[in-house]
């Protein structure tokens, strides 16, 4: 068990250093990176193809890479924005890692890009433990997936600067008890800005765009209170809960 924790350590500081000279590679360019992180059907390409219309009819230069364990269906869907969009298979691993994102970036980002937006594969287990270079980690939770679901993927929540709740138009619907999730989110990571969004109706439509670009701009990021914790303390966090 120890060799399994050890290893995974290890694997995790290597992404680390990558992480960090693909971060200092994309501020050096003046890119502003978004990681976005949602279990499977959450509504984040729905979400992210208005967001990157809003872009390009702003005039915000901006780009997608979106990843998947197959098809390239998001990748079609979000092009019809009109920025620039990858699609990356990455063959049945559940997550993107920093050299992986990095390798596809080399080559294919437009110079002059202000925001890269990633869609990282659904999942909110393995992509939490890996740092993509990103300035903005955002999680995504729709009113369909439980008012607990910070409770049972803490690592993912507890590590974002901006938590989106997606189809808010169905929240009626699937009795979406709002007070709860939020008491839930600021559990595991107090002080983090959580916003209702429907892609359909427009509710909270720009406002990923505008944290972004405030971001970019030099306003500071949420500090969530877990990027503090050692490494080994947040798998123990994550391991307690299941995972």
């Amino acid at each position: 068990m120890c060799r399994t924790v050890d290893l995974k350590q290890a694997v995790l500081a290597k992404n680390d250093e990558a992480a960090h000279t693909l971060r200092s590679r994309l501020t050096a360019a003046g890119t502003t990176t978004v990681n976005l992180l949602s279990s499977p059907g959450s509504g984040k390409t729905e979400l992210l193809e208005r967001e990157l219309g809003l872009a390009r009819r702003r005039g915000v230069t901006a780009a997608a890479l979106t990843a998947d364990l197959a098809t390239e269906n998001d990748a079609l869907r979000l092009a019809r924005s009109g920025v620039p969009v990858k699609q990356v298979l990455t063959d049945g691993l559940c997550h993107l890692e920093a050299h992986m994102l990095g390798r596809h970036l080399d080559g294919w980002l437009p110079a002059g890009t202000r925001l890269l937006f990633v869609e990282n594969v659904g999942n909110l287990v393995c992509p939490a433990s890996y740092d993509l270079g990103e300035d903005l980690r955002v999680v995504l939770a729709s009113v369909t997936e439980g008012e607990d679901k910070p409770l049972k993927y803490p690592t993912a929540f507890g590590l974002a600067h901006l938590v989106l709740v997606t189809k808010h138009d169905l929240a009626a619907a699937a009795e979406f008890d709002e007070t709860a999730f939020r008491r839930n989110v600021e559990q595991v990571n107090p002080g983090v800005e959580v916003v209702l969004t429907s892609a359909r109706r427009g509710t909270g439509l720009g406002t990923l765009l505008d944290r972004a670009l405030a971001l970019g701009a030099g306003t500071p990021a949420h500090v969530p209170v877990m990027a503090g914790r050692p490494r080994a303390d947040r798998h123990a966090h994550a391991h307690a809960h299941g995972h």
